[in-house]
């Protein structure tokens, strides 16, 4: 196994862990500043590896097609995890992440579709967009589940994370009408069997 396949394998291991340790605030035994320094242990640690497989896989030519598959497939699972901690604490409305839940369903779907078709898509900027929103959306939700914790809340700090996940959201509805717009206007999957 490559070492870009073998660093997305690390991060669809840290995914459970994270959920897990999130969720484990409430133990006896556990100190708020343990917590909250491996929750962002390991939310660091995952992202890194996802920001490492793709520029490993290109700079030394380890581009699979595992890889292919398993990259998008361990940023849908980590963004949902991540997503459904927020949701059950309230730091998320259920309303965003539904939209992104179908949006990144809907999405893997149709890649599949054209992959099987040897024709993938490529991003469009509300996609890269909907990324760099994802990311904010979870960096400062666990800011905001830690400041909680150590009751340091703050009213504004709920609407911050409300017009953050309604751009998310609408990033991610947005991006993915152009996706199929462009998936439409190329043709790939008109001749599919029905």
């Amino acid at each position: 196994m490559t070492t870009p396949n073998k660093l997305t394998v690390l991060r669809l291991v840290l995914v459970p862990v994270f959920f897990l340790w999130f969720f484990a605030s409430g133990f006896p035994g556990i100190p708020v500043w343990l917590y909250s320094a491996v929750l962002v242990l390991i939310y660091a640690v995952a992202e890194l590896t996802d920001l490492l497989d793709g520029k490993i896989a290109r700079k030394k030519g380890q581009i699979t097609d595992l890889g292919k598959v398993m990259d998008p497939f361990a940023d849908v699972m980590s963004h949902l995890t991540y997503f459904t901690c927020l949701m059950t604490c309230n730091l998320m409305p259920v309303w965003s992440f539904v939209v992104i839940l179908w949006r990144e369903f809907s999405q893997s779907f149709l890649r599949m579709l054209l992959m099987g078709k040897g024709s993938p898509m490529a991003a469009n900027i509300f996609g890269k967009a909907k990324t760099c929103l994802y990311a904010a959306v979870s960096i400062c939700g666990i800011a905001v589940r830690i400041a909680t914790l150590m009751d340091m809340y703050s009213p504004w700090m709920s609407t911050c994370m409300t017009v953050l996940c309604a751009l998310a959201a609408a990033a991610s509805a947005i991006s993915f009408i152009i996706y199929i717009h462009n998936v439409a206007k190329a043709g790939t999957l008109r001749g599919m069997t029905r």
